[in-house]
């Protein structure tokens, strides 16, 4: 296995200024990701076969989404990221979908709403969600590889709690009955600190301050900690949410 020299973090590709979408095929055992123990388009994929009508919120370059073809006659997919929305209009184009840089603004329009690693704005999908209507929800938590911030000596990463029970009550409190709840920390193994600048610049919220300039020193210091060890694993944080708006609503 190769570890990068201590240095490299400065010359590391500038792959995620170009990225579109979320696809990180190039980081192939430079990084490695446990899953959680359920799978969001296992559960997502005989809802999207019973649903009329879709609406997926961030959904990056649309890869996901076309994933689940076919697609329910009416969908619509929202992408605010400008270099992500065309990418999205581009793949989701021939499925029929309509892709959105802000949120629908009727009423009672979707029988199911997907956010994976998106926005969870709990009045507005009440509001988008037909009465009997679904959401399908997988977040990234605010304890999110809070050890590498430890390891960069930098803030952690998110000022606000964000976890599966926060997230549930804002839901009820929307007016919809949450049906399964589920949070898990696997972990992900950086084996090479080019994967860990990568992660930092595509994620930019993760550590808002980032430079490898600015971080020089401590990005030198991990890489010894990878050389030593082969790797730097962080627990990541993910929670699953199911909600229903009820038919009565």
């Amino acid at each position: 296995m190769r570890n990068s020299p201590p240095d490299d973090h400065l010359n590391t590709t500038a792959a995620g200024a170009s990225m579109t979408g979320w696809e990180f095929a190039w980081l192939d055992g430079l990084a490695v990701a446990s899953e959680p123990s359920w799978s969001f388009p296992e559960i997502a994929r005989p809802l999207v076969r019973t649903a009329g009508s879709l609406l997926d919120l961030d959904t990056g370059g649309g890869e996901l989404l076309a994933e689940f073809v076919p697609l329910p006659a009416h969908t619509v997919a929202v992408e605010s990221w400008a270099r992500n929305t065309p990418a999205a209009r581009e793949r989701l184009a021939p499925f029929g979908v309509e892709v959105l840089t802000e949120l629908p603004a009727g009423e009672d329009e979707f029988d199911l709403v997907l956010s994976r690693h998106g926005r969870l704005p709990a009045a507005d999908i009440a509001r988008l969600l037909k009465p009997g209507g679904v959401l399908l929800t997988q977040q990234v938590g605010s304890d999110d590889l809070a050890e590498l911030n430890d390891a960069l000596g930098a803030p952690p990463p998110h000022p606000r709690r964000w976890d599966a029970e926060v997230a549930a009550a804002a839901l009820t409190a929307a007016g919809l009955q949450v049906t399964d709840v589920r949070e898990e920390h696997p972990g992900l193994a950086f084996r090479d600190i080019r994967a860990v600048v990568h992660h930092l610049r595509t994620v930019p919220w993760q550590v808002r301050d980032f430079s490898p300039q600015k971080y020089e020193r401590e990005l030198a210091r991990l890489t010894a900690v990878i050389r030593a060890r082969g790797e730097f694993t962080a627990r990541a944080h993910r929670f699953l949410l199911q909600a229903r708006r009820p038919a009565d609503a």
